[in-house]
């Protein structure tokens, strides 16, 4: 895999790069998103450190706002991932409380005794400032949900599978408490490990890729 994982790094380092704040406008409804991290590097390159896209249609924009805008670590597990990392870094006891899901109304009520907001409010702070100062992006368009779904599993499965494409001494993720994101370098558990892209389909991935651009600029 590790000369599919290098053309995936060639490729997706040559696109236009989203830094914080981005234009959401800019950004296709429909499609993938690639995330780097600063002080990461593969193949000679800016490491891919993330893969992501969306189920519903229209909403890559608002995925992407979701990690980087809005303070809701529930909402996010990228975000998830980031401040548990952080916490467990700073050898937090509230790692505890920032993994419970309170997205309903119901387990909003049963945890929020058991709860400091304003303390949480300020991890999720330093989870934005940690994600907007170290992470930057490439999108590409791709309107089939099942296309999408297929196309980030094989990119994640392609640069788990990489021999050559190691986190840094010093990356946050080594802090995380999940096994999978330490030993897999990607803020990732899911897609790990299964069948990545062939050179020839990571080629015609690059066509796709060029085409959607052109039909833009027309």
């Amino acid at each position: 895999m590790s000369k599919e994982c290098q053309l995936l790094h060639e490729i997706f380092n040559k696109i236009n790069r989203y830094h914080f704040p981005f234009n959401d406008k800019e950004i296709p409804k429909n499609g993938i998103y690639i995330l780097f991290e600063k002080n990461e590097t593969g193949h000679g390159l800016d490491r891919i450190v993330r893969i992501g896209t969306h189920t519903g249609d229209n909403q890559l924009p608002s995925r992407l706002k979701q990690h980087f805008l809005n303070e809701n670590k529930d909402r996010s597990i990228f975000r998830k991932n980031i401040g548990r990392a952080i916490l467990n870094q700073n050898q937090d006891p509230f790692l505890e409380k920032w993994e419970l899901d309170l997205t309903s109304r119901e387990k909003r009520e049963l945890y929020a005794p058991k709860i400091d907001f304003t303390y949480q409010k300020n991890i999720e702070q330093q989870v934005s400032q940690y994600i907007r100062n170290h992470f930057s992006f490439v999108v590409f368009e791709e309107k089939s949900k099942e296309e999408r779904l297929d196309l980030e599993a094989k990119i994640i499965s392609t640069v788990s599978n990489c021999q050559e494409c190691n986190s840094s001494p010093k990356w946050l993720g080594k802090h995380s408490p999940k096994d999978k994101i330490r030993e897999s370098g990607l803020w990732l558990v899911n897609e790990l490990y299964g069948i990545g892209f062939t050179e020839s389909e990571i080629l015609n991935l690059f066509k796709h890729i060029l085409m959607n651009k052109d039909n833009k600029k027309g």
